[in-house]
């Protein structure tokens, strides 16, 4: 996503039904008003990747913000100037977006870039450099609410309607980005390379302050305790949620109504557990069990796998009428 003061062109250029339209590109939905054919194009075929450029990719609700501070605040050794005084998509635009697009080409290097993008849509040259993709997942369940929410202040996206239709849409991957699983898929059908690395939101939620160290470490960037302090203190919840460069607070009205919702809305993990019915997660269960098989790897929400029982240890023989 790529809001801020320089969308105030796309308020005049859009035409009111451009709001709540989506397209396809290969398969995948995007909605209109902020992302183009053209532009898509140019990311996969154009782009060019350079070696020190980082980027930040999620499925959309999954630590994205989070995790673009965190990698901010590491940049600046821990310092919250940058942080508090230049937006989030200005630091690391998403630049799958048109003007997210702009943004990455004309900043600086080292550069830090945000994107969404499943793994098949993303710049070809990623695969011939060096730069580094961070890679963070977050429980479905928990993606798939904050999406729900999101979808009903975010202009662009079509209205979610009644809670169970939209699932039955986040199941099939029928949302903006196509589905998670095929994204989760996708992208850690890389997890084996020196420039890829993976981490969850629970992970982050956990031991902020170690993950932090691992970020670094992946990055050839360690820092000072007194750095690390900064970094772990102005990637907190209530530090980002009272910054207005990443709590999306100065985004357009046309883009984000925030008078139902703020953008950063609970930053919690296991919130699914107060909105899907039994019925719900049992269905979603079944699906990301379908989905997910083969893939041989544990995340922190999964639930372990049932033991097989220990061998009998009767010795007494069969019971009465057994044969």
């Amino acid at each position: 996503m790529e809001i801020g003061k320089s969308q105030e062109s796309v308020k005049v250029k859009a035409s009111p039904r451009m709001f709540k339209e989506y397209f396809q590109y290969k398969g995948i939905s995007f909605p209109r008003l902020i992302y183009s054919e053209q532009g898509l194009r140019e990311v996969e075929n154009e782009f060019q990747v350079q070696d020190d450029d980082v980027f930040n990719v999620t499925y959309q609700k999954s630590g994205t913000v989070w995790m673009l501070e965190i990698l901010s605040l590491i940049h600046s050794n821990g310092d919250p100037s940058w942080c508090r005084t230049v937006p989030n998509w200005d630091r690391g635009p998403w630049y799958e977006t048109v003007l997210g697009l702009q943004k990455a080409r004309s900043n600086q290097a080292p550069r830090l870039i945000s994107s969404h993008l499943p793994v098949q849509l993303f710049a070809k040259s990623f695969f011939q450099s060096k730069a580094k993709v961070l890679y963070t997942l977050r429980n479905p369940k928990d993606v798939f609410v904050s999406l729900y929410h999101f979808a009903q202040i975010f202009r662009p996206y079509k209205e979610p309607g009644q809670l169970d239709q939209f699932l039955q849409q986040f199941l099939e991957g029928d949302v903006p980005f196509g589905s998670w699983f095929d994204h989760v898929k996708g992208w850690m059908g890389l997890r084996d390379q020196e420039n890829f690395f993976w981490i969850t939101y629970e992970e982050l939620q956990q031991d902020l302050r170690g993950s932090v160290e691992r970020i670094c470490q992946f990055l050839g960037k360690p820092l000072e305790a007194r750095a690390l302090d900064g970094v772990v203190e102005n990637a907190s919840f209530q530090a980002m949620k009272q910054n207005k460069m990443c709590n999306f607070s100065l985004a357009p009205g046309f883009l984000l109504d925030q008078t139902q919702s703020s953008f950063l809305r609970k930053g919690i993990a296991g919130d699914w557990k107060n909105q899907l019915t039994a019925a719900q997660s049992e269905n979603f269960d079944r699906i990301y069990r379908e989905q997910m098989q083969g893939l041989d790897l544990s995340f922190p929400w999964d639930e372990p796998s049932p033991q097989p029982s220990p061998p009998s240890t009767n010795c007494s023989g069969p019971s009465p009428g057994g044969s």
